[in-house]
């Protein structure tokens, strides 16, 4: 239920309205009694705007709703039920200013309860269905959102370790390109055979991120054969040299060499004495000299002399092998490149060491020439492929430089698949989820639409328009007292016909008749739950005779008494006085404790200390809720302000001649009902001073007009004089029934005038 209204900031008279802290709440039966001006209207729109969900465009209004206090920014949002009976209602719904068909009112007739239920179980099933469709909607965003995180997130790691300055294959590469790919590669099968070693992947980065080099020469060398060498130097060792040798210099290598030497010198210049001691030299000896150095001995020293140097120009060769700088070749290179350069060094190394060696054989063999030897050098283990993978390695940079974009193009893609690669069962796990959760929704959508299309067909069946017309016209009969009016069915609404044609110069009594029986029946529409709603009915016999309004009365209260919570405003009596004996007859509204009564009464009353016109809720008086006349009310008021209250300002006096002569004519209609005509009249027929009497006459004619407040064009000295004016009335009213007067002041002026309980 509605409690309160707890604030209200509006241009109106209810300027800046908070609930009193010591009214209580609203009940379930509200009457709240306010003339005119009062600010009836403000609040009907306040609920108005509630009920179609609307936030007030004027001023800022909050309704306490079971508790909690709802802001009219969060009326779009409510779930309280409302119906408000207007004017705004009349001129919006039953005759808007462009004209058109009344709104029709949905109900269910006998035949359609069973299928109303049915309605009722496939909307149940329908809700189901769309918080079924709800969530699976949000969980294919959320795997959509997953798959696309993913799918971004490694096109983006790909682009930046493959981008290259200027034009590049993977400058541009997105999501797009990731996904399309990915699919095609899990499609495969085949993601193992595109994963990467991290030897093979440093080097193709290596690769991607080169640099164009120049070709380079490669290695123009071949090794020895190292068993042919062994196998001469082994021959020449094993051949002794055949000679008639001296044994002194056979033995001694040193003195063999002194003496060939010597012999050469000595048969040279022909010398008939030693060169050295200059003896002569014995006879024979010259012979016994060149008997040892025979010619087949200086042929082996010739011979080993020639092997010796062929093996030293064998080392020298070794010795000027220069591969290329490793700086040349291209990084991915540089590992392969230095391991065989290594291995081609280390077997030089060892090759030059096996000549040095067969040398020293050799040369230990020129000075023993006459015995046989072995040679004790092993053969070294030495790769005979060392060149040719140098040389591999550099033709494989030369075929690199010869093709580079190929070669970097072709690196950057193995570098690609291999990241789709090492990813691609999280891809096809997250692209299934996406699958499966987008696959889930369109049978949802499909039975939802077969759900809507079922109900709409139900509703289209149980939807009647012609028993609540027909209903209404009855009621229209009833009230009016004949049956010109009446409303013909149309299929979007309801047509007002009369003499069978449009109808059309409605007076204002049938205007209202029709508007507010309506309204009464609309709130049987299905669409609106009456036992859990809230009515709010503004002025609902505006322009009706009296027996009219008793008749309004009669439909109100029978179609209301079940609503969830009623609010009835009102500024004519005769309808105030008939919903109060009602409500007061309600059970339990003797209750002592005020929250535990079902109905509750407030009046619309103008805030003294204002300094502008303002009004405020507040309980009723008790003048107004236990007499049965209006008169009693309107004498106190006369009576309260007929005091001047310092600080009053002439805007807070706008009522006063209003009620003056709502107050005068009631007393003149009781005094002098024999008189016949208006005001002027029955006035003029009344003993009291005449300069008074046309004072008073003055103030309520130029102030008021009927019951509606003037606007402050006129005079405004009256007003300055009102205080004055309502003495002398009620100066009027005691010189005319002095009993009557005592009588009334004893009951406006109680010794606790205004603390009597609601």
């Amino acid at each position: 239920m509605i409690e309160k209204i707890s604030r209200l900031k509006h241009p109106g008279v209810l300027r800046d309205f908070t609930w009193p802290v010591d009214l209580s709440t609203f009940g379930r039966f509200n009457l709240i009694y306010g003339w005119n001006g009062s600010g009836k209207t403000t609040i009907s729109r306040l609920f108005r705007y509630l009920e179609h969900r609307d936030v007030p465009p004027a001023g800022q209004g909050t309704l306490c709703v079971g508790g909690t206090d709802v802001d009219g920014s969060s009326f779009p949002q409510a779930t309280t039920q409302v119906r408000v009976f207007n004017r705004d209602f009349i001129n919006e719904s039953v005759f808007p200013a462009g004209g058109g068909d009344v709104p029709p009112i949905l109900v269910v007739g006998k035949e359609g309860v069973g299928k109303q239920k049915e309605v009722d179980r496939l909307r149940a099933e329908k809700s189901t269905r769309e918080t079924d469709l709800s969530r699976a909607r949000t969980a294919n965003r959320q795997t959509e959102r997953a798959l696309h995180k993913h799918c971004t997130d490694r096109a983006k790691v790909i682009k930046d370790t493959l981008r290259i300055a200027g034009r590049g294959t993977y400058n541009e590469y997105d999501k797009r390109d990731y996904v399309r790919q990915a699919q095609k590669m899990a499609a495969a099968g085949d993601a193992e055979s595109y994963r990467l070693d991290d030897s093979t992947r440093d080097n193709l980065l290596l690769q991607h991120r080169a640099i164009i080099k120049a070709r380079v020469a490669g290695v123009d060398y071949v090794l020895p054969g190292i068993e042919q060498l062994r196998h001469e130097v082994a021959s020449i060792l094993a051949k002794p040299v055949s000679t008639s040798a001296l044994r002194a210099l056979k033995n001694d290598p040193q003195l063999g060499d002194w003496a060939r030497e010597g012999l050469r010198l000595h048969k040279h210049r022909n010398a008939k004495v030693c060169l050295f001691c200059e003896q002569r030299l014995p006879p024979g000896r010259l012979d016994a000299l060149e008997a040892h150095f025979s010619t087949a001995y200086e042929q082996f020293i010739q011979r080993v002399d020639e092997h010796i140097e062929r093996l030293k120009a064998t080392s020298d060769r070794s010795d000027d092998v220069r591969p290329p700088d490793r700086a040349a070749l291209y990084d991915d290179m540089a590992a392969e490149y230095n391991d065989a350069r290594e291995a081609l060094e280390h077997a030089l190394s060892k090759l030059r060491q096996f000549i040095d060696a067969l040398i020293e054989a050799l040369e230990a063999k020129r000075g023993q020439p006459f015995g046989k030897q072995e040679l004790a050098v092993e053969l070294p283990r030495i790769d005979a492929g060392v060149v040719d993978r140098v040389n591999n390695v550099i033709q494989c940079h030369n075929d690199a430089c010869d093709d580079f974009q190929a070669r970097t193009g072709t690196a950057r893609n193995r570098l690609a698949f291999d990241i789709i690669s090492q990813d691609l069962h999280e891809y096809s796990r997250l692209a299934a989820a996406a699958e499966r959760a987008s696959e889930s929704l369109p049978p949802i959508e499909v039975e939802l639409n077969r759900l809507s299309g079922e109900i709409a067909r139900l509703e289209r069946e149980i939807v009647e328009h012609r028993q609540p017309a027909e209903e209404l016209n009855k009621d229209l009969w009833a009230y009016l007292g004949h049956d010109e009016l009446r409303l013909e069915v149309k299929s979007t609404g309801y047509a007002l016909m009369r003499h069978g044609t449009i109808a059309s110069g409605l007076s204002e009594g049938e205007r209202t008749a029709l508007a507010l029986l309506y309204f009464l029946k609309s709130l049987s529409d299905r669409r609106f739950d009456l036992t859990k709603g809230v009515v709010l009915l503004d002025d609902p016999v505006s322009s009706l005779d009296a027996n009219a309004l008793y008749l309004a009365f009669g439909f109100i209260r029978q179609r209301t008494k079940d609503a969830g919570q009623l609010f009835l405003l009102t500024h004519n009596f005769t309808l105030f006085r008939q919903a109060r004996n009602w409500f007061h007859h309600l059970k339990g509204q003797n209750k002592k404790d005020i929250n535990q009564r079902p109905a509750r009464f407030y009046m619309l009353d103008r805030v003294r200390e204002a300094q502008t016109r303002c009004t405020t809720i507040r309980r009723l008086d008790p003048l107004l809720e236990h007499y049965e006349s209006e008169y009693h009310y309107l004498f106190a008021c006369i009576h309260r302000r007929a005091t001047p209250v310092p600080g009053e300002t002439l805007e807070q006096n706008y009522d006063l001649p209003n009620i003056a002569r709502r107050l005068l004519e009631m007393f003149l209609a009781f005094r002098r009902p024999q008189v016949a005509g208006k005001l002027r009249q029955k006035l003029m027929d009344i003993e009291f001073d005449e300069v008074k009497k046309l004072r008073i006459l003055r103030f309520v004619h130029t102030y008021s007009h009927g019951d509606v407040i003037s606007e402050p064009e006129h005079d405004a000295t009256l007003l300055g004089e009102a205080q004055a004016v309502l003495a002398d009335l009620l100066e009027l009213i005691k010189s005319e029934d002095v009993k009557h007067y005592e009588a009334m002041m004893s009951l406006v002026d109680p010794p606790n005038d205004g603390e009597t309980d609601q």
